[in-house]
């Protein structure tokens, strides 16, 4: 039988490769170039479309733990994420061209796998195995299908991305390097006085946004608030949010500024930074009036505008069984951002975990849930079992994990205690249930 993959996103291509390397024959749909997004701009397999990070390496932050846990169930995504990293603190970031373009490398390279390079409209839910990871861009033709199989139970919401600068472009006067509390330089830091940033605020809240189609405020997506809608919410929203000044001190005052903006490194040379939490819907010439009134930018070069497009995903509970897969076609899976999963390692998780029960069924063996003392367990099981009225996209977070047997209240140690559970957890589990 031939599994079928709609979408060589991030859980596309973990599904594709963790299936393809097995054995399992595997066609890997991908439109790309042929028909293009409204988002991407190359035909590269996994493009990221929004942040070029991937969060935390440390076990004791929840992004960390699921990255841990991910490469104990054989991630590529990882795997090339660290081979083309680039400077972000105690982040995972990485190289965008670079990282896509070789994930692309490795699947073309995997004998198994056929790539077709064709949009799917439609297809039979009997007929072998079909995996939808089309993520946060479905097309209008796929989409239309899928609303007519599953009914009223397909759900949206909305998604923004940050502009890029040219370092170049920066004025390194006024800016300064640093992370956080003094542990690194990664980032460059763009500080505002009190009027610089009051008279940001204000340019926010006035400015003209891009009208869209059934948006909803409600609906916007939780970690990529447009930062016009955070500067709406109140005068000080930003200085407590992306904006923040905690833990950065200016050397050229020796105190923390009012507000700063953080610039985060796009490419492996260091030519292209984004604005860090910066993500808008705004017209493109009210985003460059802005930009350049912060005044490390006044000058800057924008490569990439901020823009904001409609994700589709699932309302899972309702459709999905806990291997997500259709409760009324046991055939069909879903992976990725599609079930309702938030995050870029969130989707690729959900590909490694479809592909580790698609390939156990073909073998003849049951599907199995993942602990629900791991970070993709708990995830997973919350999408699917623990969703009160309609599902809200979800992240990987300790909240969703089980309660310690004892109460601990050092948050550090809280958290390693469950990062240890959770790893010991997966170990048993792949150690009696490989693949």
């Amino acid at each position: 039988m031939i599994v079928n993959v709609v979408g060589a996103g991030l859980a596309g291509s973990e599904v594709a490769y963790n299936l393809g390397k097995r054995g399992i024959k595997v066609r890997l749909y991908e439109m790309r170039p042929k028909k293009m997004t409204e988002v991407h701009k190359t035909g590269y397999f996994a493009e990221l479309v929004c942040s070029n990070s991937f969060k935390s390496e440390e076990i004791t932050n929840a992004e960390g733990l699921l990255k841990a846990e991910m490469k104990m169930m054989g991630s590529v995504v990882l795997d090339v994420a660290e081979r083309t990293r680039v400077p972000s603190g105690k982040a995972l970031a990485v190289d965008r061209t670079a990282f896509a373009r070789e994930i692309t490398k490795i699947i073309e390279s995997v004998e198994n796998v056929e790539i077709v390079r064709e949009e799917v409209i439609g297809f039979d839910p009997a007929e072998d195995i079909w995996i939808v990871a089309t993520g946060p861009a479905t097309s209008k033709g796929l989409l239309s299908f899928l609303e007519e199989l599953l009914g009223e139970d397909f759900m949206f919401f909305f998604d923004a991305v940050s502009p890029i600068v040219s370092f170049e472009s920066i004025d390194m006067n006024r800016a300064f390097w640093g992370d956080r509390f003094g542990k690194g330089n990664d980032y460059i830091n763009c500080p505002l006085t009190q009027e610089e940033y009051e008279e940001l605020w204000k340019a926010l809240v006035e400015a003209e946004v891009i009208e869209m189609e059934d948006f909803d405020r409600k609906l916007l997506f939780e970690r990529c608030q447009p930062v016009e809608e955070i500067a709406r919410s109140g005068k000080d929203a930003l200085r407590y949010g992306p904006l923040r000044p905690t833990g950065l001190i200016d050397p050229r005052t020796g105190r923390e500024p009012y507000a700063v903006v953080q610039l985060r490194r796009e490419d492996r040379e260091g030519k292209f930074y984004s604005l860090v939490g910066f993500q808008t819907r705004l017209k493109w010439g009210e985003q460059k009036k802005i930009i350049q009134k912060i005044p490390c930018l006044k000058d800057a070069e924008i490569v990439r505008y901020g823009v904001m497009h409609r994700n589709v995903y699932l309302n899972s509970p309702k459709v999905l069984d806990l291997f997500f897969r259709l409760k009324e076609h046991p055939n069909v899976f879903f992976a990725g951002q599609i079930t309702g999963v938030e995050g870029y390692m969130e989707s690729a998780a959900s590909g490694i975990y479809v592909a580790y029960n698609v390939y156990r069924i073909l073998k003849g063996l049951p599907p199995f849930r993942l602990p629900e003392e791991t970070m993709m367990g708990a995830l997973f099981g919350y999408i699917i079992e623990k969703v009160e009225g309609d599902l809200k996209p979800m992240y990987a977070n300790f909240g969703l994990l089980p309660p310690l047997p004892v109460r601990v209240r050092n948050k550090f140690e809280r958290r390693k205690l469950f990062a240890e559970r959770a790893m010991k957890a997966m170990r048993e589990f792949l150690g009696k249930n490989p693949w």
